[in-house]
């Protein structure tokens, strides 16, 4: 059975993000190029549906692209995220910002919190599922997020303001008062001043009013666990000729949340972290292609208040940089160098004591890797275009390692109508995290890198009414997987291993979208995702989306919201019997329902319904997820 799931815009200019977004490509090769000879299927989330998106996360909205799951984004807004790409995990899913890959080195799968993003500073969003480790080194298994934040005006100076204002209530609660328990306060000011620019981005968002956990039938409800976050980021570069740029930026990152203990009891236990990054980019444009020089260091902390305090903090730079030459209009080629270098400590209070006492010393728990990599497109004048290439993994524990992509693909063009076929041999190579590794309690030297090989082959149809639908089959083998195991249950010891059997997880994503007489955008996409049942754990295997809006006018839009998330298993610990058991989640709807309006050349403000049915659905076991709930708000340009 397919259901959609439906999620709406407010752009003013919905059909020309519907256009923009499809038409062009640079996820999958790093070279700017039309969507036509792209061999992948590629999501965009575009500026405009950011942009009226007004309170929504940055995992909220990528939680609607087909193909992936972010456990927790419907949950209390301190709930710990997890990222499922093709019944893969969050380790297998690496995570761009302005093209370097950002990950937390002393997080148990390296992966990268979008908390700490404010959607109000990004241009777009790029999403290309697969292996991608070619181009995007270690841990790109099964889906490479690129975040894009925003450019600066070419005026002097330009700011941008909006506020909102909510409800936070869970769909179990009865007595529904609605009050205020969301705020979020965002604002910009950027401009170029001959040669010069500049951009300062500040964002504050705090929630209140649901428990992380649910309490038992029959009980008072638990307390509120809040949540409190806060952005800020600073570029500043120079244009020093028409064709050379550079620029540099710093960022600080901040967030605490509320959270309750694993036993489904209510605490004040609360989660605390920060980050501090800091990077830049240098960009030549020359007659035969483009040098780009990126990279970013970050320095992170976090702090765990609860029966079992710890404390974390972790060093990562990165750099990345490529260059393009086209030998000619049908073959451009890519050479490129990554660099990582990653560290951490953790700091814990030993059972009797009363102070912090270091466990993991970054003396010991840290990496770093160098691998060249070189990618070639070939596009034909007669419909066949080829993407391929490979990397050179040089880890400082791991040694050498190749990984590979080939991705062809054909169009057959009759009249205005485009069919375009296409399959990709993809390879991945996913190193254990050091938490993995160092981790006193859990963690196992022994342990060997994960390898991936993903198999992808498709339809995608498009003509220029506008109208693009596509169908892709995919294939994921997974050799060597790291597993959280029983070592022995009656002394609780767990330890991370190596699993030795095969794991395999396969699906087919369908994709449509398209507007109708200037008025009415749509967009669709249902994903069957089968892995293996050891590792289904959380990933729904039906999951579908649709977006539909409709504008009046050039001032007036309303749109209409609708998910569905099929049944799924989850494990939870049993304290009675001390054991993990399973359990199946219910499958589940959510309609929303949302409006916007220019009130003048500079105003918009905007109003929105979220779960408008008040659907009651669980995505982790006895936590809490959000109900009926409103949201109104206003954005300023000046």
């Amino acid at each position: 059975m397919l259901v959609f799931l439906a999620t709406a815009a407010l752009a003013s200019a919905q059909e020309t993000q519907t256009v923009s977004q499809l038409d062009s490509v640079f996820i999958d090769s790093k070279i700017q190029r039309p969507r036509k000879e792209s061999g992948k299927v590629i999501t965009t989330i575009s500026e405009e549906t950011l942009q009226n998106s007004p309170g929504v996360d940055v995992a909220t909205l990528i939680n609607e692209v087909s193909g992936i799951e972010i456990n927790g984004s419907r949950s209390n807004a301190g709930q710990n995220l997890s990222y499922f790409a093709r019944g893969g995990n969050s380790r297998q899913v690496v995570i761009l910002v302005d093209g370097v890959p950002l990950t937390d080195p002393s997080s148990i799968n390296n992966e990268y919190d979008l908390r700490l993003v404010a959607a109000s500073s990004l241009s777009k969003i790029e999403i290309i599922k697969g292996a991608s480790s070619v181009l995007y080194g270690s841990g790109a298994g099964t889906a490479v997020i690129s975040l894009t934040t925003k450019p600066e005006s070419k005026q002097p100076i330009a700011a941008t303001f909006t506020s909102s204002v909510g409800s936070n209530s869970s769909s179990e609660t009865e007595d529904k008062k609605y009050q205020i328990a969301e705020f979020t306060n965002t604002a910009s000011i950027h401009g170029t001043l001959n040669k010069f620019f500049y951009k300062a981005d500040f964002g504050q968002r705090y929630i209140d009013g649901l428990s992380a956990v649910a309490a038992p039938e029959g009980e008072d409800a638990f307390e509120a666990d809040d949540y409190n976050t806060f952005n800020t980021r600073l570029n500043l570069g120079v244009h020093i000729s028409e064709d050379i740029q550079i620029s540099q930026f710093v960022s600080l990152d901040k967030f605490k949340a509320g959270f309750d203990d694993f036993s489904y009891v209510d605490a004040n236990n609360q989660s605390v972290s920060r980050q501090i990054r800091t990077g830049g980019n240098f960009q030549w444009k020359y007659k035969k292609g483009v040098y780009v020089f990126n990279d970013s260091y970050t320095w992170l902390e976090r702090e765990i208040e609860s029966s079992y305090p710890a404390k974390y903090d972790a060093k990562n730079y990165t750099l990345d940089n490529y260059l393009t030459y086209n030998f000619s209009e049908s073959f451009t080629a890519l050479v490129g160098l990554q660099y990582v270098n990653a560290k951490f400590n953790s700091f814990s209070i030993p059972f009797g004591a009363n102070d912090f006492e270091q466990q993991v010393d970054e003396e010991t728990a840290k990496y770093s890797s160098i691998d060249p990599y070189v990618n070639v497109v070939y596009t034909s004048k007669f419909g066949l275009a080829i993407n391929a290439g490979g990397r050179l993994n040089n880890h400082s524990d791991y040694g050498t390692h190749v990984v590979y992509n080939l991705n062809p693909s054909y169009n057959f063009d009759f009249g205005k109508n485009t069919l375009k076929v296409l399959a990709s041999y993809s390879t991945a190579y996913i190193t254990p995290s050091l938490f993995q590794l160092y981790d006193p309690i859990y963690g196992n030297a022994e342990l060997e890198p994960e390898e991936n090989t993903t198999i992808e082959a498709g339809l995608e149809f498009s003509n220029q009414s506008p109208l693009r639908a596509s169908v892709v089959y995919f294939r994921r083998n997974e050799n060597n997987f790291v597993d959280f195991v029983t070592v022995d249950p009656d002394l609780f010891l767990y330890e991370y291993q190596n699993v030795g059997d095969e794991f395999t997880a396969s699906g087919i994503e369908v994709e449509v979208a398209t507007t109708l007489a200037k008025k009415l955008m749509l967009t669709a996409n249902y994903t069957n995702t089968t892995p293996d049942d050891r590792f289904s754990l959380r990933i729904p295997e039906h999951k579908a989306n649709l977006r539909a809006a409709y504008t009046f006018g050039k001032a007036t839009n309303l749109g209409l919201t609708f998910q569905y998330v099929g049944e799924r298993d989850d494990s939870f610990f049993n304290s009675e019997t001390f054991e993990n058991e399973t359990i199946a989640l219910e499958s589940y709807n959510l309609l929303g329902l949302s409006f916007g309006t220019n009130v003048s050349k500079n105003l918009q403000v905007f109003a929105s319904i979220s779960n408008l049915l008040d659907s009651e659905y669980e995505e982790l076991y006895r936590y809490q997820t959000t109900g009926r709930n409103a949201r109104i708000g206003f954005r300023l340009s000046l």
